[in-house]
């Protein structure tokens, strides 16, 4: 089929949605979107106002060549937003010097060639120093990390999607997702529209749709606190590197977007079960405010250690904490990508180009094999 006779549905346009909705418009096919929010809403995993870009990866060496291309869609996005999206500030991994978590980003910049600067107490004090370091500590630079702004660039991206011809249904939630034959139908409370294609990308929604019946999927919420600076020149969004903490405590720390405050997501009470994605809380028990509060001050002296603003948001995470990217069977109209577990919206450019050319092509170049939706059908099926 032709792609200018080609209608591809994208159901829900956050964070990998709406570069796949992009994608999608530019290639020249008839593309919609459908949100039960309005994109750039603060309930998913693209709220909070500040992301974290890294390339050295402790979690899984596999991401690195993905997250180098996609280092360059995001230089490409910001570009074409006319904007800044993206704040090449770098990252910086803080801990004990022999934690498993540093030698993982050791070993994932080794096996790639990459750059990385390791620091030791002295020349982290005058490189970084609002994030001292204590006996024994090292902190492990990444030049190639940065910050993103989340909502400005799902915005951004829905604009651009928009321009090129791509429609956007915002405010209107999707009940079912159903295969027929080669096409696939999208069920909203409106009626339902048919389409050559569909990509879902529901975020902690995902539950909702029986597509992912059997998956085990778990939405997760989670707590950012922002606490206010002692010196308004320390934590400077152009200067400062977004930053990892391993160890005791464990958190990530932003440089101040707001020119007030910096954001502390401390990991602990923070993070827990979410049964509803639609029932979020938005306020936080006195635990979780005093677990990030102790964060702050057992390393962080720049910043009082009481916090001036707290916000809640969800993210949605598969039973190994990867991504299901890829139609759930061979030949499906359907194609799925969800569950980033915490690694989507650094790869957002690139994953919502995979979907859309797998969801067009039926295939991509780039190696996303473990991300396969496949390896969990055995569990389904036992």
């Amino acid at each position: 089929m032709a792609r200018s006779r080609m209608k591809v549905a994208v159901v829900g346009v956050g964070t990998i949605g709406a570069m796949a909705l992009l994608h999608l418009a530019r290639s020249g096919v008839e593309a919609v979107g459908y949100d039960t929010f309005t994109p750039g809403h603060d309930r998913g995993a693209a709220g909070g106002e500040s992301r974290i870009f890294r390339v050295a990866y402790e979690e899984q060496a596999d991401y690195v060549p993905l997250l180098l291309e996609s280092l360059e869609r995001w230089r490409s996005l910001q570009a074409a937003a006319g904007q800044q999206l993206f704040y090449p500030v770098g990252c910086a991994t803080v801990g004990p010097g022999d934690h498993p978590g540093l030698q993982a980003v050791r070993d994932a910049a080794a096996a790639h060639g990459l750059t990385l600067e390791e620091l030791d107490e002295q020349a982290a004090r005058i490189r970084v120093p609002e994030h001292p370091l204590r006996p024994g500590e090292s902190l492990l630079f990444d030049p190639l990390g940065g910050l993103i702004r989340p909502e400005a660039s799902v915005v951004a991206t829905v604009g651009l999607a928009q321009a090129a011809g791509a429609q956007v249904r915002a405010n209107t939630a999707v009940l079912d997702v159903q295969e027929d034959g080669d096409r696939a139908v999208v069920v909203t409370e409106h009626g339902q529209d048919a389409f050559d294609r569909v990509i879902v990308c529901p975020g902690p929604w995902a539950n909702r749709l029986k597509l992912f019946a059997g998956f085990q999927l778990a939405p997760k919420q989670f707590v950012a606190t922002w606490f206010p600076r002692r010196d308004p020149h320390a934590f400077d969004l152009n200067r400062t590197p977004v930053a990892i903490r391993v160890g005791t405590p464990t958190f990530s720390c932003f440089p101040s977007v707001d020119g007030v405050s910096v954001k502390v997501i401390a990991r602990g009470p923070a993070f827990t079960d979410l049964d509803d994605p639609d029932e979020l809380p938005r306020s936080v028990g006195r635990d979780i405010i005093d677990h990030s509060a102790a964060a702050v001050r057992a390393v962080l002296p720049g910043l009082e250690d009481t916090p001036i603003r707290i916000a809640t948001y969800s993210d949605l995470y598969s039973p190994d904490e990867h991504a299901l990217l890829g139609p759930l069977q061979p030949g499906s109209p359907v194609t799925v990508a969800t569950a980033f577990s915490g690694h989507g919206f650094k790869l957002a450019p690139l994953f919502g180009e995979i979907a859309a050319e797998l969801a067009v092509d039926g295939h991509t170049d780039h190696d996303i094999s473990f991300l396969s939706p496949s390896r969990f059908q055995a569990t389904q099926q036992a």
